[in-house]
C-alpha cells in the first residue's frame, strides 16, 4: 500500500510539474498610442511576438498621455509597475532595483548595446535612434516667401523666417497643449545640442556633480536664442495650447512653414503629401551640422516580473518583430545588427536618416536634451518642468534669466 501511495504521489508531483511548465504566464505590457502607433498597430505586433514566444499571454495596458513615464511611476507608487514597459525611461527605476538587467550575450544583436548605461549595466534595450530634432518644412511656403534654399546658419534661419512672416505665414509651427507639453520642447532641444553639448561633451556631467548650473553661459546663450525667435513674432501662441495630435493635424493642415519635430514625423504625410515636404538639421552659428538624437527607448523589464526570463525573451523578440513597423510607422532608425529598412519607406525617411547618418560619420551626434538615460542624467520629472517653462518663455510670462533660474529651482528640488 505504502508503495502504491508512493508511486501515486509521484505521479501527482510530476502532473503539476508539467502542468505548471506549460502553463501561461500573463505579463503586463505598457504601451502608448499616438496618430502614428494606433491600437491596431500594437495589437498586431503583440500577437507576432507572441507566436514566436509560447507560454506567454500579454495584458496590455495603454497610457493615458503620450507621457508614459510619468503613468509609469504613478503605477509604481501603487505597487504596480507593468511586467514588460516600451519607451520609459529607466532613470530612477533601475537605480532602486525596479528593472531586470539584461546580459551581455542578450544584447548580442544590438548595434549600440551600451547606450543608456548604469555603470555598465543595461536596462533597457536599445532598440531605436531619432533624431530630436530635425526641422520638417513646407515647400510651398518656402517658394512663396523666396527662400530659395533650407537654412543652413542661424543667421540663415533668422532671414528665412523674416521672410516667411512677411509674406503672412507663421514661420514656426510649435504645440505643446493639453498633456503634451513635451511638445514644445524640440527647439530648445536642437539649440542645447548646438549650443551646450556640442561645445562641452561633459556639461551634464558637470551639472550632476554641481560644477554649474543652468547659468551657465552656454545654456543661457541656448535659450537667448530660442527667446529671440518667440520675440521675433516667428511663434504662434495660439498653436500653442495644441495637443501633439492636433499640432502635427495642423502643420499637414498647412499651418506654420516649419516644424521642428523628432524624426518619427517624417512618416506622417501621406504618399501624396510626401513632395510637399522636406527637411533640414537645425542651423548652428557656422553652418556646421550638429545633429541632437537619442538611442533607447526601446522595451524594460520589471525585476518583479512574474517570470523575469520569459519576460526579458519576449521583450527581445518584440524589439525584432517590431523592427519593420517601427521604422515603417515611427520612422525609427533601427539599432540592430544587419538590418535593412524596407525599401519602400517614404522619401522624408530617408532625408532624414541621411542627415543623422552624416552626423554620424562626422562625429556631431550629441545627446537629445531631456532625453539622457543612464548615468548621468536629469532627475525624473525636470522634463515636463523645462515645459512648462517653455510656455512661459513662448507666452511672455518669464525672460530667460526668470526661465533659468526656474530651472535651478526646480533641478535642486528634484535632486535632492
Amino acid at each position: 500500500m505504502k508503495r502504491i501511495l508512493s508511486g501515486l504521489a509521484v505521479a501527482l508531483s510530476t502532473m503539476l510539474m508539467t502542468s505548471t511548465a506549460f502553463a501561461d504566464v500573463t505579463l503586463k505590457f505598457l504601451t502608448f498610442e499616438t496618430p502614428n502607433l494606433t491600437a491596431a498597430y500594437w495589437d498586431k505586433v503583440i500577437a507576432q511576438t507572441s507566436a514566436k514566444v509560447p507560454g506567454v499571454t500579454i495584458e496590455k495596458l495603454v497610457s493615458p498621455t503620450t507621457d508614459r513615464d510619468s503613468y509609469a511611476r504613478q503605477l509604481d507608487s501603487t505597487g504596480q509597475l507593468p511586467d514588460i514597459m516600451i519607451a520609459v525611461s529607466p532613470n530612477g527605476l533601475a537605480e532602486t532595483g525596479k528593472l531586470a538587467e539584461f546580459t551581455k550575450e542578450e544584447l548580442s544583436d544590438w548595434v549600440n548595446p551600451t547606450s543608456n548605461s548604469f555603470d555598465g549595466k543595461i536596462f533597457q534595450l536599445a532598440t531605436n535612434t531619432q533624431t530630436v530634432p530635425t526641422i520638417y518644412y513646407r515647400k510651398a511656403d518656402f517658394e512663396k516667401a523666396g527662400v530659395t534654399a533650407p537654412p543652413k546658419t542661424w543667421e540663415e534661419l533668422l532671414a528665412a523666417a523674416d521672410k516667411l512672416k512677411a509674406a503672412g505665414i507663421t514661420p514656426f509651427n510649435i504645440g505643446g497643449g493639453g498633456a503634451d507639453t513635451w511638445a514644445n520642447l524640440y527647439s530648445l532641444k536642437a539649440l542645447v545640442g548646438s549650443e551646450v553639448y556640442a561645445k562641452d561633451q561633459q556639461w551634464l556631467a558637470k551639472l550632476t556633480r554641481g560644477e554649474t548650473t543652468f547659468k551657465d553661459p552656454l545654456f543661457v546663450k541656448a535659450v537667448t536664442k530660442f527667446k529671440e525667435v518667440v520675440d521675433k513674432g516667428y511663434v504662434d501662441p495660439v498653436l500653442l495650447s495644441n495637443d501633439y495630435p492636433a499640432t502635427q493635424a495642423s502643420f499637414l493642415g498647412g499651418k506654420g512653414a516649419m516644424y521642428p519635430m523628432g524624426s518619427w514625423f517624417a512618416v506622417a504625410p501621406n504618399a501624396e503629401q510626401q513632395a510637399e515636404y522636406g527637411v533640414f538639421p537645425w542651423p548652428t552659428d557656422d553652418g556646421s551640422l550638429v545633429v541632437a538624437a537619442y538611442t533607447g527607448g526601446g522595451l524594460s523589464v520589471s525585476s518583479s516580473a512574474p517570470d523575469v526570463a520569459l519576460a526579458k525573451k519576449w521583450a527581445i523578440e518584440f524589439s525584432k518583430q517590431n523592427a519593420d513597423g517601427g521604422a515603417r510607422f515611427d520612422a525609427l532608425f533601427v539599432s540592430l545588427k544587419g538590418y535593412r529598412p524596407p525599401a519602400d519607406l517614404p522619401p522624408l525617411y530617408g532625408a532624414t536618416l541621411e542627415i543623422y547618418s552624416s552626423a554620424q560619420q562626422h562625429g556631431t551626434v550629441t545627446t537629445a536634451f531631456g532625453e539622457e538615460g543612464g548615468t548621468p542624467a536629469l532627475p525624473s520629472g525636470f522634463t515636463k518642468e523645462v515645459a512648462a517653462a517653455v510656455a512661459d518663455l513662448i507666452n511672455g510670462r518669464v525672460d530667460v534669466n526668470g526661465f533659468v533660474d526656474y530651472l535651478d529651482e526646480k533641478y535642486t528640488e528634484l535632486t535632492k
